[in-house]
């Protein structure tokens, strides 16, 4: 008998939860031979979300739920589920349905009968997405996996399925300033990828603006890669190899046509252009020196106000102390 943890983030998703549950429930019919629990992590929702919740887990033995204080962010809500999950297998997929339950099935056998360790879903098309949300997508994946030292497929989702091993390896990986698509890819481990078309939601709202996609986007280049460090690197030295020649040539043309008045335009586009070099060199060191600053701090990545999760269920580190049974 395998046992299989599912673990569901929840933002706000008081509409979305009915249909999705019943779209799971369904589906883990067809598991035969496994054991299955859903874990709900709910992020602090401002709507009914966690009343919802109380109800489905209430009524079913399968279903459990983890309420944080605050919202903290998905990034927390999957760390926690991770945390709290003791299956075998366990898997991640979203509450608004955006993530296809059918697929389940077939992640679970090639983790079970193919020899994989991880099974993910991975977004094929982007059909009815903004075309600039899906352009800055786009460029993101190029970017990141030129100059990131961990392989991130293009159009990787949290959507997947993992054996134990790859949790426990994941939960080794501390970091406070945590992408957990650069994390899935970094522990490495054999992955069998499923073409996965886009969906629309269920029921609700996107909980993404386009300025959250785009910080989602710097946290994971600064958070697997020093590139950045080394642009800024690159132009210092491009502006002082110019600085140098340009004096050199100074020197010389007033030794052989003497001095002249020296023209105010090209003074001050010198200025602006190695004034904005060093304010985005600067830009780009606090960046890296802001996410020391939260690392040091060793603040944990969530707290937990209410679960029907018994301590012997899961391992309750140090982000769980507040913990209080429902």
């Amino acid at each position: 008998m395998h046992t299989l943890d599912l673990i569901v983030p929840c933002y706000n998703e008081e509409e979305a939860l009915p249909l999705f549950f019943s779209a799971v429930q369904d589906v883990l019919l067809q598991l035969a031979n496994t054991k299955t629990r859903l874990i709900f992590v709910d992020d602090g929702s401002t709507d009914n979300t966690l009343s919802v919740l109380r109800a489905l887990c209430g009524s079913h033995e399968n279903a459990c739920y983890i309420s944080f204080s605050r919202n903290f962010g998905k990034e927390a809500a999957m760390l926690a589920g991770l945390r709290a999950s003791t299956a075998e297998f366990v898997g991640i997929l979203d509450a608004d349905l955006q993530h296809s339950p059918q697929l389940l099935p077939e992640m679970l056998r090639a983790l079970s009968e193919e020899g994989y360790d991880i099974a993910a879903a991975r977004r094929e098309t982007r059909t009815g997405e903004a075309k600039l949300k899906s352009g800055f997508s786009k460029l993101f994946y190029k970017i990141i996996s030129r100059i990131s030292d961990a392989d991130i497929e293009a159009g990787a989702q949290d959507y997947r399925i993992m054996k134990r091993k790859v949790v426990n390896a994941i939960l080794q990986v501390p970091e406070y300033n945590r992408f957990s698509k650069g994390i899935f890819s970094w522990v490495g481990f054999k992955t069998k990828w499923f073409p996965h078309e886009n969906r629309a939601r269920a029921a609700g709202k996107t909980k993404w603006s386009f300025w959250s996609l785009f910080s989602y986007a710097v946290d994971g280049i600064v958070n697997f890669s020093t590139a950045p460090l080394k642009i800024s690197l690159l132009c210092g030295a491009i502006c002082s190899v110019v600085g140098i020649a340009y004096a050199l040539y100074i020197i010389v043309r007033t030794l052989i046509y003497g001095s002249d008045v020296p023209g105010y335009p090209s003074t001050i586009c010198a200025i602006l252009i190695i004034g904005g070099l060093i304010l985005l060199s600067l830009g780009i060191l606090g960046e890296y020196i802001s996410r020391i600053y939260m690392e040091v701090k060793r603040r944990p990545h969530y707290i937990i106000d209410e679960t029907d999760i018994l301590p012997k269920d899961a391992e309750f580190g140090e982000d769980n102390a507040s913990a209080a049974r429902g």
